[in-house]
């Protein structure tokens, strides 16, 4: 799983979830929230720059909704990594989240 940082889209503040993901073969990185109410998924969606942490490397990075057969993708790959407890992932928005230069 990773850790991600938002900035609240209410408080204006960092706010931060843990989630899981696939990486893709360019290095970019998939996530998808189970609820269209996830506060991560909404955060992101008004301000797509965000902070990735996995272990103990930490970096910014960018994060790109995505819609149909992406999304579709992205939920699949998740299912297929994480099982069946994953299976409510196709209720909310995903995201593709790319690395930023610092």
């Amino acid at each position: 799983v990773l850790r991600i940082e938002t900035t609240g889209r209410v408080t204006g503040r960092p706010a931060w979830a843990v989630v899981g993901f696939v990486e893709r073969d360019e290095g970019s990185l998939v996530i998808a929230a189970g609820s269209p109410e996830a506060s991560w998924g909404l955060n992101l969606l008004q301000a797509p720059a965000c902070r990735v942490t996995i272990a103990d490397r930490t970096w910014s990075a960018e994060a790109r909704p995505l819609a149909g057969a992406a999304h579709a993708a992205a939920v699949r790959d998740l299912i297929l990594r994480y099982g069946t407890p994953a299976e409510g992932l196709g209720n909310g928005p995903s995201f593709e989240l790319h690395r930023r230069e610092e």
